[in-house]
């Protein structure tokens, strides 16, 4: 199934029942979280997705303090804890590599469905068969057989969700579910500090169920799970896994193939040694957390308020995070994120006033958020449907297996460094300060987390020519690029037989009734050395290339573009309308010749000043469709499929990045009404163009880059 079937109509979630969610869906900004939610097979997996997370953290809460109150000694503690949290990961040492096989072979609603059913029941199983076979050793089992059942539920998760709403829109819907998932963990450490609380004020309340709240939080969690498993249910749109459209694959093969994918994808290796790298700092915190309240004179409420505070801080990050930063780029987001998340370890180890660490935890967590929804959207926009699944396992897979070491690991030695008092005693013969073990292996994974985010950063960073400092200004004030303060620059951007063109000229037509001063234009060869170099860009007879050299064909025309049309209208007030800017070169010379983004966008933001569009229309349209409509095709339109796929992927990653600058649009509907919503997005950003004043109208026949 192609993850863009129904683009921006009720083919994304339903059958077109939902005609307003369809409107307000095609209508929204591209960041509009109420406008994912609009989409009713979305909304029905966000909601059963925030049923079984917030019953899960409770099963998490209470599992761990059965397991503190379990042990006497400082390393006992430590050592029952990191027992149950490594349980939680050990199944993925062994079944990782064949759950993404699975999920991508079995049918992903059954899946989703099922799968929360059967941990449902299990967790059920703690309080009602536990006490008779042996408490500790049940729930041992439990965890492994719950944790076997996640290793395929949640690769099949990952890989529906793109193809439940517009590819444009995966970034906001990354936002909801992955703060849905981490953001319950608020209300789950309220709920359960609550109960504790309310159990040493009122000894027999909870006495009718065994344990008291533990007993209730594992209660809760089983029955959320099952009720997830209806909402769920309710979807009718989830695809098939694609992988076994090959019927003919063996298992190992297929495995192997998304391993490979990994490896030799840059991107994709460096997200997935970011992502890894961050739960592994992230681990030595989780296995140490509860150890370390108490180090600071805190018991289960303490533990509980800790826990909310990290994943609240998550949860914001996750909703807040990328659109606070708009304009950095994603990769550059990514590798900062987890640099100011291990920096923030240190003081998280060094301060040792349990008010203070709960600030800091906040703060860890907003950055921890940021860079794990960075990473996630661009691991769904990177990788392709026929391997997301198996991605998303490897991912999964290495993120456990890392964790597995580290939980088994960090408390051992914390257990070992034991207890040291630094300084003079005072005058009640107590230490000066009291660092524990827990605080000396906080301070590695500080160190771990920081090295990580700073490698990531320099391998993933996408704009070696641009200072940080300068891009985070930009991206602080939103005044990326340079906008023109006189006059109105639109451009129209899309893959092949778009309808570019046309919505040019309709464009054209309505500003020139209401008034302005319209300068229609196109690149390349709308100028007279442009014209010389369309005929070299475009002409099948020039043959084969160096994918450079067609680059610096295309910046140079665009510069002369600038410099002879598009500066002198802008600067007179004229609304400029341009078929393809900057984003074509990103997108045919970028993504499509597999050329550095880096240095693509130098060159072409070179040409042109960096002069930036007010509004960037995109008429997104599968390639299969839009190349349909010609009978002969030049350079550019003869390129194969693929090369128009990654074009497509590149127009709509560009467009997730800027969303207040550009409007995505569906180019199936039809032309009056795409017409219509132009218009409507263009009428705010007419405050500084000129009306009256004679009309420069270019050639608007349809042009390709």
């Amino acid at each position: 199934m192609d993850p863009e079937v129904g683009g921006e109509t009720a083919g994304q979630g339903g059958d077109g029942a939902d005609r307003g969610g369809v409107d307000a869906l095609a209508h929204a900004p591209t960041h509009s979280l109420a406008a994912v939610l609009r989409v009713p097979d979305f909304r029905s997996l966000w909601i059963g997705l925030g049923l079984s997370s917030l019953g899960d953290w409770m099963g998490l809460l209470a599992l761990t303090a059965m397991a503190n109150a379990s042990a006497d000694s400082y390393a006992g503690k430590n050592y029952a804890i990191a027992t149950v949290l490594f349980l939680r990961v050990l199944p993925a040492l062994v079944l990782g590599p064949v759950a993404g096989y699975v999920a991508d072979r079995l049918d992903r609603r059954r899946v989703l469905i099922w799968g929360d059913y059967l941990r449902g029941l299990l967790f059920l199983t703690i309080p009602l068969i536990g006490p008779r076979v042996g408490i500790l050793w049940w729930i041992f089992v439990v965890t492994v057989l719950v944790e076997a059942v996640s290793l395929v539920w949640g690769p099949a998760k990952d890989a529906t969700v793109p193809n439940l709403v517009p590819r444009h829109r995966l970034e906001a819907a990354n936002q909801v579910s992955l703060a849905t998932t981490y953001g319950s963990a608020l209300p789950a450490a309220a709920i359960f500090a609550g109960l504790t609380l309310v159990d040493k004020l009122y000894r027999s309340v909870f006495d009718w169920v065994g344990t008291g709240p533990v007993d209730l939080a594992l209660y809760f969690n089983a029955v959320s799970f099952i009720v997830s498993g209806v909402v769920i249910s309710r979807l009718r749109h989830i695809p098939r896994g694609p992988a076994d459209v090959d019927g003919e694959a063996g298992a190992l093969r297929v495995i192997l193939d998304g391993w490979s994918y990994v490896g030799r994808t840059p991107v994709v290796r460096g997200l997935v040694t970011g992502i890894v790298g961050a739960f592994a700092a992230g681990g030595v915190v989780i296995g140490l957390a509860r150890t370390y309240v108490s180090d600071l004179g805190g018991g289960d409420s303490g533990y509980g308020l800790l826990f909310g505070t990290v994943f609240a801080g998550l949860g914001l990050g996750m909703w807040r995070g990328p659109r606070l930063l708009q304009g950095l780029s994603r990769r550059r987001l990514f590798g900062l994120a987890l640099t100011l998340t291990g920096l923030l370890l240190f003081p998280l180890a060094l301060v040792q006033q349990l008010p203070v660490v709960v600030g800091l935890t906040a703060v860890l967590g907003f950055f921890a958020g940021v860079g794990w929804i960075t990473g996630n959207t661009m691991l769904g926009l990177e990788v392709p449907d026929e391997l997301r699944g198996r991605t998303f396992a490897f991912v999964g897979s290495m993120i456990r297996l890392t964790l597995a070491l580290v939980l088994a690991v960090a408390p051992l030695v914390a257990g070992l460094i034991g207890t040291h008092d630094i300084g003079p005693l005072d005058r009640n013969g107590d230490p000066f300060v009291v660092y524990n073990g827990a605080a000396f292996t906080f301070l590695a994974a500080a160190v771990l987390m920081t090295a990580v985010g700073v490698a990531s950063y320099r391998q993933m960073d996408d704009r070696t020519g641009t200072s940080l400092v300068t891009d985070l200004r930009h991206a602080f004030t939103g005044s990326t690029g340079v906008y023109a303060a006189t006059g109105c620059f639109v451009a129209l951007e899309g893959g092949e037989g778009a309808g570019k063109s046309t919505q040019s000229r309709l464009l054209g037509e309505w500003l020139r009734t209401e008034g302005y001063d319209v300068v229609l234009t196109h690149e390349p060869g709308d100028t007279e050395v442009g014209r010389q170099l369309r005929r070299i860009v475009l002409d099948p007879a020039t043959g084969d290339i160096s994918d450079r050299t067609e680059t610096l064909l295309y910046a140079a025309d665009k510069a002369e573009h600038v410099d002879r049309v598009v500066a002198p209208a802008l600067a007179r007030g004229a609304v400029v309308v341009t078929d393809r800017y900057v984003d074509s070169t990103l997108a045919y010379q970028g993504a499509g010749r597999e050329l550095l983004d880096r240095d693509v966008e130098r060159v072409a933001r070179w040409a042109t000043g960096d002069l930036r569009p007010h509004l960037t229309v995109l008429l997104d349209l599968a390639p299969q469709q839009g190349l349909t409509r010609f009978h002969e095709r030049d350079r550019i339109e003869g390129e194969p499929l693929a090369f128009h796929e990654r074009v497509r992927q590149m127009f709509l990653q560009l467009a997730t990045a800027a969303p207040e600058h550009y409007l995505v649009v569906d180019a199936r509907r039809p032309v009056d009404e795409i017409a219509v919503g132009i218009r409507d997005r263009l009428r705010p950003l007419l405050g500084h163009a000129s009306r009256g004043g004679a009309d420069r109208v270019a050639a608007t026949r349809r042009t390709q880059p």
